[in-house]
């Protein structure tokens, strides 16, 4: 299931950029790239990226067979960390979850839609059936569309379930991309 890295693409407006694996001495440029996003676009997040502990975790517990990390370089600079987490045991080990973040600047350039690609790639290498991501309806509503384009489906949407910075309840909407791992999902 090895692909190969590093790969260079050519986003919609021309600028070059690679993906690589994220790898233990990623830590400072990650922390900058999230130090860099606003709060509002992390605030839906896990863990807070900003978050010098956050990130020390992240690059210290390097474990691809559960966590898979791919950041695109610009320039020398991180500007997009994707990431296909899964369990390894039990009823959810064919569920991948995928998550994003593009720096503002990038988004509605395709990287996302390269680093997603690659994502699914690796995850019908390693005999992911299913794949999901998590959306805030009416804050991402680029990224819900972008997931439509990628054959990810509706499964479910949870009313006024998330909270923003300000109090303001949002519907949260889960997608499934389900995965033909007996012939090319592409």
């Amino acid at each position: 299931m090895q692909l190969r890295y590093p790969k260079e693409l050519v986003l919609k407006d021309g600028t070059d950029a690679i993906l690589k694996p994220l790898e233990a001495g990623d830590g400072d440029a990650l922390l900058r790239f999230y130090s860099q996003i606003p709060l509002e676009d992390r605030w839906f997040m896990k863990e807070d990226g900003a978050d010098p502990v956050v990130i020390r975790k992240w690059v210290m517990d390097l474990d691809i067979e559960r966590v898979f990390s791919i950041l695109a370089w610009v320039n020398s600079r991180v500007v997009a960390h994707a990431t296909l987490v899964r369990h390894v045991f039990g009823g959810l080990k064919h569920v991948g979850h995928l998550r994003i973040m593009v720096a503002p600047e990038v988004r509605r350039k395709r990287l996302g839609t390269w680093m997603l690609l690659d994502l699914i790639r690796r995850a019908m290498d390693a005999g992911i059936e299913r794949l999901r991501s998590d959306f805030v309806v009416g804050l991402e509503d680029s990224a819900i569309d972008a997931a439509y384009k990628l054959d990810f489906t509706k499964e479910c949407v949870l009313r006024n379930f998330v909270q923003d910075q300000d109090g303001r309840y949002h519907d949260y909407q889960i997608m499934v991309k389900h995965l033909h791992t007996e012939w090319s999902d592409f």
